[in-house]
């Protein structure tokens, strides 16, 4: 009675517990991480297909096969069934290659460098339509938005216009992080110096949880951001007061901002300065420093000059040993 009341509890228990999930990766809000929730549906089901047998297959054996069921046919001879081999191999190998399919298919179609090709199921994206470009940078412990376009930049708020596509460019000023919007697409890594790109679009309004889901030090679990999905309206109304009510986002306001904090507020700038993404990205938003752009070409230059100076000289040798041989037989002569 104690045992059937504990199973009870504890079954209550399981489903209470999954009554409170917020299933947002397999129902999201955004066209890319919809598909991406059909996908992993699609992968988890077709492994179901040989987990769910063998599980049951283990309890139906060790049940049958225990040591009182006299009644079990006994076959110590036994050693092969080309049926049985057939059903246990050829399964799985069927559904590695039609799980490896898909996967391929999905790989390439949702790269996320992959410019969009349509707002949601039912939708194309119109020719004349040009994506929305947000520069990310990942701080300590905070995150950085630039619109390039409209000039204004936020800190710990991501707005974006719906049904509109949205290339992000992110990078990173320290160490490695992870931009992560469950309901718009899949994570995106961002690394000091380098650049990556992730192309997603938000097809309903509402108010969604972003964060770093890579941990990058003490105020990670505090490096969080609400996002925005807005009518085109709402957006450009968004803009205009950013504009009117932030101040200016120069390297020095950068310089300061970029040192660690926790629990970040909120922060609008109405201006950006010109290029500040760039020396980001490069590592020279200091007055003396050297960008690495720059300096990786100056490295290339030397490199080709070095080459083309070997190369020279490897001509001219050939060039004198002929000149030499020439002299050497008109003396002979």
């Amino acid at each position: 009675m104690k045992l059937s009341t504990l199973r009870r509890g504890i079954l209550l228990l399981l489903v209470g517990l999954l009554a409170g999930c917020d299933m947002v990766v397999l129902n999201p809000s955004g066209d890319i991480a919809a598909q991406q929730g059909k996908l992993v549906i699609v992968a988890t089901a077709l492994m179901l297909l040989i987990i769910v047998p063998v599980i049951a297959l283990t309890v139906i054996f060790a049940w049958r096969y225990r040591k009182n069921n006299t009644s079990a046919k006994y076959d110590p001879d036994w050693d092969h069934s080309t049926k049985l081999e057939f059903v246990i191999w050829g399964g799985p190998l069927l559904i590695i290659i039609v799980l490896g399919l898909i996967t391929w298919i999905s790989t390439h179609k949702l790269d996320p460098y992959r410019p969009l090709d349509r707002i949601d199921a039912s939708r194309a994206i119109p020719a004349d339509v040009k994506p929305l470009e947000v520069q990310v940078v990942s701080l300590d412990w905070k995150w950085l938005f630039i619109y390039p376009e409209q000039g204004v930049a936020t800190v710990n708020e991501l707005v974006t216009p719906i049904d509109v596509p949205v290339r992000f460019k992110l990078t990173s000023s320290t160490v490695m992080n992870a931009f992560y919007i469950p309901e718009l697409a899949g994570m995106i890594y961002t690394m000091p110096g380098m650049e990556t790109q992730l192309n997603a679009v938000m097809n309903k309004h509402g108010v969604y949880d972003g964060f770093s889901s890579n941990y990058s030090g003490s105020g990670f679990s505090q490096m969080r951001f609400k996002y925005h999905g807005v009518s085109h309206a709402d957006f450009d109304a968004w803009v205009e007061k950013t504009r009117a009510g932030g101040g200016t986002l120069d390297r020095a306001v950068y310089t300061e901002l970029e040192k660690p904090t926790t629990a970040e507020p909120v922060r609008r700038y109405g201006a950006v300065s010109p290029g500040l993404y760039d020396a980001i990205l490069n590592r020279c938003v200091a007055p003396d420093a050297v960008c690495l752009d720059k300096l990786m070409a100056d490295d290339a230059n030397r490199v080709r000059a070095a080459l083309a100076k070997k190369a020279g000289q490897l001509g001219e040798e050939p060039q004198q040993e002929k000149e030499n041989a020439s002299t050497s037989h008109s003396h002979h002569e």
